[in-house]
């Protein structure tokens, strides 16, 4: 990665644990697509629900050469499953990225005739 991670905490306390863990989750993308050139992160208490206790967003924004990619998980109560989930998505949208930038993406033919030409000799 070419720039640090950038962190932010909404309505609610920093956490080194957390940070030390967007950090790793951040640096294990860079063998899914090496030329990430920024990666921003930012971790958002949402508003509490009367029965069902803290929920947290997570929204994670990549920049890679002529491309972006933006991830947001919603409402999970674990801040943690939010952050395995939004990366998990994040690395499959950056794999794709990659294939394509690689050219290993499957091309269709193209068509001899129209389809009406199907089935008639």
């Amino acid at each position: 990665m070419q720039l640090p991670v950038q962190i932010t905490f909404r309505h609610m306390d920093r956490s080194a644990a957390l940070e030390d863990a967007i950090r790793d989750h951040a640096d294990k993308l860079n063998a899914v697509h090496p030329r990430i050139t920024s990666c921003r992160v930012v971790v958002e208490e949402v508003a509490a629900h009367k029965h069902q206790g803290k929920l947290f967003a997570l929204h994670v924004d990549l920049k890679v050469p002529n491309h972006e990619i933006a991830v947001t998980r919603n409402e999970h109560e674990d801040v943690y499953v939010a952050l395995r989930d939004a990366f998990d998505a994040a690395r499959r949208k950056l794999s794709d990225e990659a294939r394509i930038e690689r050219g290993e993406v499957k091309r269709h033919r193209e068509r001899s005739g129209d389809v009406g030409d199907l089935g008639e000799a």
